[in-house]
């Protein structure tokens, strides 16, 4: 196909005009928005180090109360979209936000989905649409779109938890917003203990739940259990992976972003496929090296990473005798809903 024009090479008058009427020709700028094979991606690999993170985190807990702050977070900020512009990937905001003993992060709801996954410390808990979450490592824990939610704080060290949302995507469509709320009355029952166990779901009469989202906490010590004994029924199972999933639907968990556990044996390299989606990883337990485009990352517990759609990532766990897990975050359930998902193998 010959070079399309350049916008140089038209009349400077004509230009002119075009701006004057709020138009723009396409063809100079054709093969930006539709480049040949590959799309344009402004994610960049990049890796954020818990060893860096914590510090400023908790430097951030003296330096403002949370009262001035209402959610004390940090944004994990990929270069590549600009530091200004707060997103991970095109879809995937991240932040680790950090609660002090005694705090209480204020009520509120809003469009973007959320999911928060704990990395350290005990004695915090999320109140989400009534229903008390308590917040344990590898926990994790919805706050969907427009269910009020509250973190409030008993335990005697700080608590630090992963926020990853589709802020970006929400805030591109112009539908952003929250609400702020009062402190919200806990109510009987919580989902991860009503849909404990696979297989079975609870029914009131012969009626099952019509709530669109049944459960907001997964355990870790479930998710975890659930990896160990899928690695233990299959040795030859090479992706050892669950996804975080609506029981009542078996659908994704949220509907923009998708969430899964991975567990790597020990030792072992696994090659995940070129897929359309960008992606997260972030180290639960273990040490991981992650090696995405030209940059490899090693990742100890509490890292973040992330990867740009279209390529192949490459893990390792580099321990011999014990086995490494990760929580992956990716914009799977979007690009299916919009009809682009693609697996390149």
């Amino acid at each position: 196909m010959n070079d399309l024009g350049r916008i140089e090479d038209l009349p400077k008058d004509y230009v002119q005009a075009l701006r004057d009427q709020n138009l723009v020709p396409l063809w100079p700028s054709l093969r930006g928005v539709l480049p040949p094979k590959v799309p344009t991606r402004q994610t960049q690999p990049t890796c954020w180090a818990y060893q860096d993170i914590k510090p400023l985190l908790l430097k951030a807990g003296e330096l403002t109360p949370i009262e001035k702050a209402e959610r004390r977070v940090l944004v994990l900020a990929n270069p590549g979209h600009g530091l200004d512009k707060m997103q991970a990937s095109a879809a995937i905001y991240l932040g680790m936000q950090l609660l002090m003993p005694g705090e209480w992060a204020p009520s509120h709801r809003h469009t973007p989905n959320a999911v928060r996954m704990v990395v350290e410390g005990v004695g915090a808990w999320t109140t989400v649409d009534g229903e008390k979450c308590p917040m344990s490592r590898g926990d994790l824990i919805l706050t969907p779109t427009g269910l009020w939610h509250e973190h409030g704080h008993d335990g005697n060290e700080p608590v630090i938890w992963l926020d990853v949302l589709d802020l970006p995507l929400v805030y591109y469509m112009e539908t952003s917003y929250h609400i702020n709320g009062e402190r919200q009355a806990v109510v009987p029952g919580q989902g991860d203990k009503q849909y404990a166990r696979g297989g079975v779901v609870p029914s009131h009469g012969f009626e099952r739940s019509k709530k669109a989202y049944p459960m907001l906490r997964y355990a870790w010590q479930d998710a975890k259990a659930a990896l160990q004994s899928l690695a233990a029924d299959d040795s030859a199972l090479e992706q050892v992976q669950v996804t975080y999933t609506n029981p009542e639907t078996g659908g994704d968990a949220e509907n923009i972003l998708g969430f899964y556990a991975l567990m790597l044996r020990p030792g072992q390299s696994l090659r995940l496929p070129a897929r359309s989606p960008a992606q997260v990883f972030h180290v639960i337990e273990g040490a991981v090296q992650a090696h995405i485009v030209s940059s490899i990352f090693d990742m100890v517990e509490a890292d973040t990473c992330c990867a740009p759609g279209y390529e192949a990532v490459t893990l390792k766990n580099p321990n011999p005798s014990q086995p490494a897990f990760l929580f992956i975050a990716d914009e799977s359930p979007l690009h299916r809903k919009l009809g682009v998902y693609e697996n390149r193998g």
